[in-house]
């Protein structure tokens, strides 16, 4: 019992330091990215990026994060959008209960719930500052993207 509560103590001490707010005191949000669809394929051996647009639109709502709904309405919109490209229901199941088993807040992972801010963040609406923010950042990465050369 006493090793439980010296992980939990060390965590919580850990998680005290991935909150770094800036000068006015806002956690900062960092610039956008996207791996595609983490940790699975984008397509198909066919089409290599069939669905690979459902996975940046998801990205961008797991980067910003939110409420617990609106994390639920993403993942909805992403099962859909996965049908929609491909016809297979079974694939549109399978990513959608894998981003709900997997994308949860409290993982300290980059595909989690809101991982475009410090870890610790967890369910919280964005107040119109940080949604200021994250239009900024998003504009940003646009023009990064357009400027790149693939």
């Amino acid at each position: 019992m006493r090793d439980y509560f010296g992980a939990l103590l060390s965590f919580s001490l850990l998680c005290l330091g991935c909150e770094t707010p800036n000068n006015s005191g806002e956690l900062q949000l960092a610039d956008f990215k996207s791996d595609g669809c983490s940790l699975f394929v984008d397509g198909t051996f066919k089409d290599r990026e069939l669905w690979k647009d459902c996975c940046l639109e998801h990205d961008v709502a797991y980067w910003q994060g939110g409420t617990a709904a609106e994390r639920k309405a993403a993942d909805i919109k992403f099962r859909h959008c996965i049908l929609k490209k491909t016809g297979d229901e079974a694939l549109s199941r399978a990513m959608y209960e894998a981003v709900r088993a997997g994308g949860g807040p409290y993982f300290p992972t980059w595909y989690r719930w809101g991982y475009g801010w410090p870890l610790g963040r967890g369910y919280k609406a964005l107040s119109k500052a940080e949604m200021t923010a994250v239009k900024r950042k998003l504009e940003e990465f646009r023009v990064r993207k357009v400027n790149s050369v693939d």
